[in-house]
């Protein structure tokens, strides 16, 4: 082989080794027996896993983490996806513009989108005397916020892919517009709301930044209970409880990457 094949494939094997390498560390670390994490292991044991389940707060919140993100994917997608489709078929002024904003909440970090809805919820509690701040609706308010960019990118995406071409000629043959959108647009449209529902999922169940700032005694998600858990403990209990969750988010991009080639929708 070349030199440069030989560069090239290093420096790709040392990419993917530096991406891998956390998640094998913190594997690893949760099957350590001792209580307090040290090298060289003393031995090795799961009880770190049994243990993560027993603790009420880390079952519940893990419930809590799921429905909140399977939810708020749902209302994000459909919402996005209209949007998405209103943006590139629709024909009005202001278009980039609402496209732009509907992709803002991408462009600010986690803290700072969570000050802002909490300001935003103060503000509506004190003017019609509704309370949002730490209750479900406003989780499920504001995570939907964070599947909304990611629908309107990915969905665009695959209607650009497609262009306007089938759907004139099914409409010249006679198709009616509701037939165009349910046997070309939206089979078109299938791979970019797949991916947008299984990126919104992950980063609504991953989400600590905005998190932390809405919620509430009774509504605390999986992330930030790991965050309450390491503030008075510093036992392997929480590397068992990243590894479950790295390996449910890698399922779930394995099943929906059966179904739909995410790398084909998002590069």
């Amino acid at each position: 082989m070349r030199p440069t094949t030989v560069a090239r494939r290093l420096l790709v094997g040392a990419t993917y080794a530096a991406l891998l390498l956390p998640l094998v560390t913190v594997a690893w670390l949760s099957v350590f027996a001792q209580p307090i994490m040290s090298f060289p292991p003393e031995g090795y044991s799961l009880h770190w896993y049994a243990n993560a389940w027993s603790k009420p707060q880390f079952a519940s919140s893990f419930v809590l983490s799921l429905q909140l993100a399977a939810i708020s994917a749902l209302l994000g997608v459909g919402t996005g996806t209209a949007a998405a489709y209103a943006i590139e078929r629709g024909r009005f002024r202001g278009r980039r513009a609402l496209s732009a904003l509907l992709l803002s909440p991408l462009a600010f970090p986690g803290v700072v989108l969570g000050t802002g809805i909490y300001v935003f919820f103060v503000r509506v509690d004190n003017a019609i005397d509704l309370q949002i701040v730490a209750t479900l609706p406003g989780l499920i308010a504001a995570h939907a916020l964070l599947a909304i960019p990611w629908t309107v990118r990915l969905v665009s995406a695959s209607l650009q892919g497609l262009g306007r071409a089938p759907e004139e000629a099914a409409a010249n043959l006679g198709a009616r517009p509701l037939t165009v959108f349910l046997r070309v647009t939206l089979p078109s449209m299938r791979a970019g709301i797949v991916a947008a529902a299984v990126f919104s999922f992950i980063a609504s169940f991953e989400n600590l930044e905005m998190t932390m700032m809405l919620t509430g005694p009774g509504y605390a998600t999986l992330p930030v209970e790991m965050l309450s858990y390491l503030n008075f403990n510093m036992d392997p209990t929480l590397a068992a409880v990243g590894t479950v969750q790295t390996v449910l988010i890698a399922v779930l991009l394995l099943v929906a990457d059966r179904f739909v080639s995410l790398s084909r929708v998002t590069s």
